[in-house]
C-alpha cells in the first residue's frame, strides 16, 4: 500500500492581502450567514483580530470568526466548510500553549454558547459542554465531595473543550485520572457532519451504517498496530508516561470496539478529527485534609532520586523546583525561610503534599512520611503543615514562578512555557542537561519546575521572535532539546498538546510506521485535511518557526501581558464585547497596523475599540485577581478614558464635585419624580438626550430604578451623633444610598440599618460633620475625570483624617465599591503621606467582627441568595459576608455562576446590555432556585441584580437588621 500523504492546507502567505471575495472561505461564511442568521459571524474587524490571539506564541489572523449557538449550527458550519473546501479550527478557552487554537481560515468559538454542566449520580459522573471551565465544573461537584480527574494549573480559565482536546492532566492526576482514563462517553460531530452519541446502545450500528469506511478503517488500523510488535512496544513505552504527542494510538491497544476506539482517539486530537459537543466523565473523590511541606536538596539529582521513595510514602503531589526557580523565588521576597535563608547554588526543592479524608488520616500519613524524610539527602529541616495560610505560603513559591519570570521579561519578548516528560529515573540528568542548554544559548532565568512523580517538567524561555539572531538561537535550542528528550526515552509533550510547535517532530518520536498510522487515521476521518490543518501532523519540518507572535511595545500594562486568558472567565463583558486579554491584544493590533502604515485599518479598529474596549469595560478590576502577571486592565481603561476625555465633561463633573451637597439630593429628587410620572416620559426624555449627547454620557432611565433615597444629613439616629472621642469607629455612609432609595421603597436604608445594628449591639460610631460634601471618588476615577477626582479626594480625605483623629479610628463604609474607592483614594494621595494612616473597613466586615456576636437573630429567613461583589473580592471580605449572611438565614447560598454584575456605578444605566450579559448565567440560576430573600453589599450591584433577576436584592445588613429586631 502506498503511503498516504497529507494534503497541504490552503494558506494565505500575506495577512495584509485578503483572499478573493469568491474564495472557499468567503463562500462558506456567506452560506453560514444565510443559514444561521445574525449573531453567528463576528463582524467587527477589531474583535476578529483580538479573538485570533491565544496563550501560545503563535498568531494567525482568521478570515472569519464564528460563534455557533448549538450543535445544529455547528453541523451547518461543518457542512458549509465541506462543500466549499474551507478549513476551520475549533476553540473554546484559548489557553493552549502549543499553537493548536490559531488559524488563518475559519475560527469556530465554542466557548460562549456551550456551557452546560449536568451533575450525575450524586457527583460520581458529570456531563459537560466544551465552554465551561474546570473550576466551574469542580464548583458544582464540590458539594458532593468530588472533582474532575484532570487538575491543570490553568483550571480557572481552561475549558473542558481544551481539556478533552489536549488530554489534560495536572499536578496530581498523573496518567490514572487524566481525561482519557476518566471518559465515559461523548457526543461527537465528525467532519462529515455525522453526530454520534457514544453512550447510545446502538452507537456501533449507527457508526457502521453512517460511516462504513471509518468503521472498517478503525478496525484495520487496530489490527495493523496490534500486529506490529515494535509498534506495540513503542506505544506502551510512551503512554506509560504522560504523553500528548501525536494521536492517542494507545486507543488501538486499550479498546476493541470501533466506537470506543474513536471516542478515545478524539481525546488529545486537538480539534483535528471533529468536535466534541459534550463529554461524560467519571469524577474522583476530593480529600479535604491536606498536609504540605517543602524539601530542599543539595542538587536536582538528589531531589529527583528521592522521588520513588516519596511516591512510596503515598504523597499526592510532588512538585519539583530547580536552583533557578529557588533563586527567582528569593527575589520575590515571598518565599518561606527554608528558601530565603539558603545561598542558592545548585539546590533544588520538592513541594510534597499528602491528602486524606480525615484529619487523623492525614496525620498518620505525615507521621509515616517522617521516616522517609529522615533517610533522604536533605539540605535543611522539613516540617509538614496543615495550616491553610502556611500551606498557601509554600504554594506561593511554586505558583509565583510564572508570574515572576513572565512579568519581568524584556520588552518585546514572548514568554514560552514548555513541557516535556522522561522516565523518572532520567529526570535528574535531564534537568541538568536542560540547564546546560539554557546557559549555552543565553536564556536567563529559565526556570525548571513540574510534576516530579510523573517525570514531567515545565521550563520557561523568553524569546524575541522578530530578531533573526534570536530566531536562529531558538531553532538551535529546539533541535538540541528534542535530541535530549528523545535520547532519554521521553516524550516532547506531556500535557500541553502537540500543536504546531512539536508537529514537525512527531515522526521522529514515533518512527515511520506509527507516523504512517497517524496520517492514515487523519485521512480516514478528515480526508480533506480541513480540520485544524498543520496541527499534530505536518510535512513542513520548519512549521514550528512560522507564524510566530511578536510583541510590539505599546504601553506598560499591554507589554507585560502574556495573553494567557486567565482573566477572561471573570470579566463581565466576556459575552458582550471584549475580554481583558482581547482589550490588550486589541491595543497591540492597532499599534501593529500603525507600524505597518495601515492607518485606515488602525483608525477603523480604534473606532471599534471605543465601544468594545472602553465603553463596555466595567473597570471592576476582577481581571487582576486572576492575572498571573498582575495586570489590572481596568486601570488601563481608566487611563485611556482620561486621555480621551472631553474637556467639557471634565469641567461639568468638576462642578458637580464642588456642588456635591446639592448634586446627591438633586439626583434623588429626580429619581423620585420619575417614579411618579408615567414611565414613558422619563424613558423618552433620556432616550432623546442619549441620542443627542451619546449613550456613554447620559444614563438611560428604566422603570425598574427605585425612587430616590434620604439625605445623609438626616443620619442622626443614635448612636450616629456620638462624639468622636467615645466612638469605636467613624461611619462614612456612601452617597449612593442617598441617591437610590430602598428596593421596596420603604424600610431603613443600609446606612440606617447599620446604625440600628450598632445601637442594638452597644457599639458607638460617629458620623462626621460635612459628610454630605464627601464621596469615595469612584464616579470620577472610573470615567477618567481628574479635576473632579482631585477636588473630591482632597476634601474627603481631609474630612476623614480629622474625624478619625488622624487615623486613630477606623473609617467604616456601607457600600463595598465605595470602601474600595476610599482605599484607592488613599493610595493615590501620594503627595499627602499622612493619609496613609487612614484605615478603611467595609461595614459588613465591621459588623462581622464587632457587632454580630452581640445580636440575637430571632426570625432568620429560610433560604438567602447571596451576591458577592467585585469589590468584596478585592477587599477580601467575602468570608465576612458569608458569616453575616449565614447568621441571617438557615441557608445562605452563593450561586455557582456568580460573577461581577457589570453595573459599575452608572455603567449599568449607560450600557444596560453590559449588565444583562454579565448577569445572565447567575440570573438564570437564581430564577431557577427557591429563595426567600436576596442580598449583596453594594447598592448599585443590588440594583443590577434586581433588574437581572426580577428579585428584590438588598444589602445584607438590611436583612440582618430585619431578622434581629
Amino acid at each position: 500500500m502506498a503511503p498516504i500523504r497529507l494534503p497541504l492546507p490552503t494558506r494565505r502567505p500575506d495577512d495584509a492581502a485578503p483572499a478573493p471575495s469568491d474564495s472557499p472561505l468567503d463562500r462558506a461564511v456567506a452560506r453560514i450567514e444565510r443559514e444561521c442568521g445574525s449573531g453567528v459571524v463576528v463582524t467587527g474587524e477589531l474583535e476578529r483580530r483580538a479573538v485570533a490571539h491565544d496563550a501560545s506564541h503563535y498568531l494567525m489572523q482568521p478570515r472569519a470568526v464564528l460563534r455557533p449557538r448549538d450543535t445544529h449550527e455547528v453541523g451547518r458550519i461543518f457542512a458549509a466548510a465541506a462543500d466549499t473546501d474551507a478549513g476551520l479550527t475549533l476553540r473554546s478557552g484559548g489557553t493552549s500553549l502549543s499553537g493548536q487554537s490559531v488559524t488563518d481560515q475559519i475560527l469556530v468559538d465554542v466557548r460562549r454558547h456551550f456551557k452546560s454542566v449536568e451533575v450525575l449520580d450524586r457527583g460520581a459522573r458529570v456531563r459537560v459542554q466544551p465552554g465551561v471551565t474546570v473550576r466551574q465544573v469542580n464548583a458544582r461537584l464540590a458539594p458532593h465531595g468530588r472533582a474532575l480527574g484532570p487538575d491543570p494549573a490553568s483550571e480557572s480559565a481552561c475549558t473542558l473543550g481544551g481539556v478533552v482536546a489536549d488530554n489534560s492532566s495536572g499536578m496530581a492526576c498523573g496518567t490514572e485520572f487524566n481525561t482519557y482514563r476518566t471518559l465515559e462517553s461523548m457526543v461527537l460531530v465528525l467532519p462529515s457532519g455525522t453526530v454520534l452519541d457514544t453512550a447510545a446502545p446502538d452507537a456501533g450500528e449507527q457508526l457502521r451504517a453512517r460511516e462504513p469506511d471509518l468503521f472498517e478503517g478503525l478496525l484495520r488500523l487496530r489490527d495493523r498496530v496490534r500486529g506490529n510488535p515494535e509498534s506495540v512496544r513503542t506505544i506502551q513505552r510512551l503512554f506509560a508516561m504522560k504523553n500528548t504527542m501525536g494521536y492517542g494510538l494507545n486507543s488501538f491497544l486499550d479498546h476493541e470496539d470501533p466506537v470506543a476506539i474513536l471516542e478515545h482517539l478524539m481525546i488529545g486530537s486537538e480539534g483535528t478529527l471533529g468536535f466534541v459537543a459534550s463529554a461524560t466523565l467519571r469524577t474522583v473523590p476530593v480529600h479535604p485534609h491536606v498536609a504540605t511541606g517543602l524539601l530542599v536538596f543539595p542538587t536536582v539529582v538528589a531531589a529527583t532520586s528521592a522521588v520513588p521513595d516519596l511516591v512510596g510514602s503515598q504523597c499526592a503531589t510532588l512538585e519539583l523546583m530547580d536552583a533557578t526557580s529557588l533563586a527567582v523565588s528569593q527575589r520575590t521576597g515571598l518565599a518561606p525561610s527554608a528558601i530565603m535563608d539558603i545561598p542558592v547554588s545548585q539546590q533544588a526543592a520538592l513541594l510534597v503534599e499528602y491528602q486524606h479524608d480525615t484529619a487523623a488520616g492525614v496525620r498518620e500519613l505525615a507521621e509515616a512520611a517522617a521516616s522517609t524524610f529522615d533517610a533522604l539527602e536533605l539540605a535543611g529541616p522539613v516540617a509538614l503543615t496543615t495550616d491553610p495560610r502556611e500551606r498557601a505560603s509554600l504554594w506561593t513559591v511554586r505558583k509565583g514562578l510564572y508570574t515572576t519570570v513572565a512579568g519581568n521579561r524584556p520588552q518585546g519578548t514572548n514568554a514560552l512555557l514548555e513541557d516535556v516528560v522522561v522516565p523518572v529515573d532520567q529526570l535528574g540528568g535531564t534537568c541538568e542537561e536542560l540547564t546546560g542548554l539554557f546557559d549555552a544559548h543565553g536564556y536567563r532565568d529559565s526556570v525548571i519546575f513540574g510534576h516530579a512523580k510523573d517525570g514531567n517538567v515545565h521550563f520557561m524561555l523568553n524569546e524575541q521572535f522578530d530578531d533573526p539572531a534570536s530566531l536562529r538561537r531558538y531553532e538551535q535550542f529546539t533541535e538540541e532539546m528534542v535530541e535530549l528528550i528523545l535520547g532519554r526515552g521521553g516524550s516532547l509533550k506531556a500535557e500541553h498538546g502537540t500543536g504546531r510547535i512539536m508537529a514537525p517532530f512527531v515522526r521522529r518520536q514515533y518512527g515511520d510506521e506509527l507516523y504512517s498510522v497517524m496520517v492514515e487515521l487523519k485521512a480516514l476521518i478528515d480526508p480533506g485535511n480541513r480540520f485544524n490543518p498543520g496541527v499534530i501532523l505536518t510535512e513542513d519540518p520548519r512549521a514550528y518557526l512560522r507564524d510566530l507572535k511578536t510583541a510590539p511595545a505599546v504601553e506598560e500594562e499591554v507589554d507585560r501581558c502574556v495573553e494567557c486568558g486567565y482573566c477572561e472567565p471573570v470579566c463581565p463583558s466576556r459575552d458582550l464585547t471584549l475580554t481583558p486579554r482581547q482589550r490588550i491584544v486589541g491595543r497591540r493590533e492597532i499599534a501593529d497596523a500603525e507600524a505597518r502604515g495601515e492607518h485606515e485599518l488602525a483608525g477603523r479598529m480604534r473606532r471599534e475599540f471605543d465601544y468594545d474596549g472602553l465603553q463596555t469595560c466595567a473597570v471592576d478590576g476582577m481581571c487582576v485577581t486572576a492575572c498571573p502577571v498582575d495586570i489590572n486592565t481596568g486601570d488601563l481603561v481608566r487611563r485611556l478614558r482620561a486621555e480621551n476625555r472631553s474637556a467639557v465633561a471634565d469641567l461639568v463633573w468638576a462642578g458637580l464635585a464642588r456642588a456635591w451637597p446639592m448634586t446627591v439630593p438633586g439626583a434623588a429628587f429626580a429619581l423620585s419624580l420619575a417614579r411618579r410620572m408615567p414611565a414613558a416620559l422619563p424613558v423618552s426624555a433620556t432616550s432623546v438626550a442619549r441620542a443627542a449627547l451619546g449613550t456613554d454620557t447620559v444614563p438611560g432611565y428604566s422603570p425598574r430604578l427605585p425612587a430616590g433615597g434620604r439625605s445623609r444629613a438626616g443620619l442622626t439616629t443614635a448612636p450616629a451623633n456620638v462624639p468622636a472621642d467615645r466612638a469605636r469607629a467613624v461611619f462614612f455612609p456612601a452617597c449612593i444610598g442617598a441617591m437610590f432609595g430602598t428596593v421596596h421603597g420603604e424600610g431603613p436604608s443600609v446606612s440606617e440599618a447599620f446604625l440600628m445594628l450598632c445601637e442594638r449591639a452597644g457599639v458607638d460610631v460617629h458620623v462626621p460633620e460635612g459628610i454630605t460634601s464627601t464621596c469615595c471618588g469612584t464616579p470620577w476615577k472610573s470615567k477618567g475625570l481628574p479635576s473632579g477626582y482631585e477636588t473630591m479626594s482632597r476634601r474627603t480625605l481631609e474630612t476623614l483624617w480629622e474625624a478619625s483623629e488622624h487615623g486613630t479610628l477606623p473609617v467604616v463604609c456601607d457600600a463595598s465599591s465605595c470602601t474600595e474607592g476610599l482605599v484607592t483614594m488613599r493610595e493615590l494621595a501620594a503627595n499627602s503621606p499622612r493619609y496613609a494612616g487612614l484605615r478603611f473597613v467595609d461595614a459588613v466586615q465591621f459588623v462581622a467582627e464587632n457587632v454580630l456576636d452581640r445580636l440575637t437573630v430571632s426570625s432568620p429567613v429560610g433560604a438567602l441568595a447571596v451576591h458577592p461583589t467585585c469589590s468584596s473580592v478585592q477587599l477580601g471580605i467575602n468570608d465576612h459576608l458569608l458569616r453575616v449572611a449565614g447568621a441571617c438565614a438557615e441557608h445562605a447560598t452563593v450561586p455557582f455562576a456568580w460573577g461581577c454584575c457589570g453595573y459599575a456605578g452608572d455603567r449599568g444605566m449607560l450600557h444596560p446590555e453590559l449588565t444583562a450579559a454579565a448577569t445572565a448565567p447567575e440570573a438564570a440560576e437564581v430564577q431557577a432556585g427557591a429563595f426567600d430573600a436576596y442580598a449583596s453589599l453594594n447598592r448599585t450591584c443590588e440594583q443590577g441584580m434586581t433588574e437581572a433577576t426580577g428579585k428584590p436584592y438588598e444589602h445584607v445588613l438590611q436583612v440582618l437588621e430585619r431578622v434581629s429586631r
